[in-house]
């Protein structure tokens, strides 16, 4: 058999190519739409320390440096400047599930367009950005940086890296970004969080960091479609089970629990106070982040 031409780094022109289309069609969003709303809801989360200068009238009595004022006798005043530089962290999932899709798009390259928007927006805002990629481990970290070659490089690798086998060790990951991230940075989690165990790791990561959870959701996933009897095997553990699609006590038994899964989800998230963006496969993936972005700025507004 002979092998196909490869691209840098051994990748597939294909892939490249892919890379290269989600980068035209998520730059158009980031111009348009993105990197504004990104630049009010994140930046100026803090205030970094500039200079101590003579006093002036106008200035905030409470911005006196009364050490300084004491030694020099006359007033000075400290100056702050918001912080303008974050560390962005994307934790995207590729184990076997994020492969699954019964739509045009799966998890998987769904993951790489928001992937795509949100690293491109975080350089565009001069900001470093890096990727957590996991499976049942962590299997793949990028160091944040700066730069749109760096912000490509991460779209690539999540289109590029193999699925994992074995289950969804989310808890490690959010373990491995906590020891990872030293200053307080934004961590979006891209996944559609069918793990187990998770919540002290990020209820931990949460208390330092700000985060935030696309969650990808496939129509499949929340009603059952009636295609008769179907064979179904579990992309993760592999195990294999034929059911009767066409009976609708079954479909109502599913659809039920898994209202009461995305039930249990979003109380959870609510409890370690980390925003949800629910990420619909079948639906237009940016929308849904606009209105994060939409819904953080009133927040920001109303204190």
């Amino acid at each position: 058999m002979r092998a196909a031409p490869v691209g840098p780094a051994g990748l597939s022109p294909e892939l490249l190519r892919q890379v290269k289309r989600i980068e035209l069609a998520t730059r158009r969003l980031v111009d348009s739409r993105f990197a504004g709303e990104y630049h009010s809801v994140f930046k100026g989360q803090g205030m970094e320390f500039a200079e101590v200068r003579e006093y002036q009238p106008g200035d905030e009595v409470r911005s006196i440096d009364w050490n300084v004022t004491a030694r020099m006798r006359r007033l000075f005043v400290k100056r702050f400047v918001e912080e303008r530089e974050l560390t962005v962290l994307l934790l995207v999932d590729v184990s076997g599930s994020s492969r699954f899709g019964t739509g045009v798009l799966d998890k998987r390259t769904v993951a790489a367009q928001l992937a795509a928007a949100l690293a491109l927006t975080a350089v565009r805002n001069n900001d470093r950005v890096g990727l957590c990629a996991f499976g049942e481990q962590v299997t793949h970290l990028v160091p944040p940086r700066k730069g749109r070659r760096h912000a490509l490089r991460i779209v690539r690798d999540v289109l590029a890296i193999p699925s994992q086998p074995g289950g969804t060790g989310l808890a490690e990951a959010l373990d491995a970004a906590s020891r990872a991230l030293v200053h307080r940075s934004v961590v979006f989690v891209i996944s559609d969080l069918v793990a187990l165990g998770y919540e002290p790791a990020l209820r931990r990561l949460a208390q330092r960091h700000d985060v935030v959870a696309l969650t990808l959701d496939d129509p499949a996933e929340r009603a059952l479609p009636d295609l008769g009897v179907v064979h179904l095997q579990d992309p993760e553990t592999t195990q294999r089970v034929t059911i009767d699609t066409g009976d609708r006590r079954v479909r109502a038994a599913y659809d039920a629990a898994a209202a009461r899964e995305r039930a249990t989800r979003q109380t959870l998230l609510r409890r370690v106070a980390v925003d949800e963006v629910a990420v619909p496969l079948e639906h237009d993936w940016a929308e849904p982040l606009v209105r994060f972005f939409r819904m953080r700025q009133r927040r920001k507004r109303l204190g």
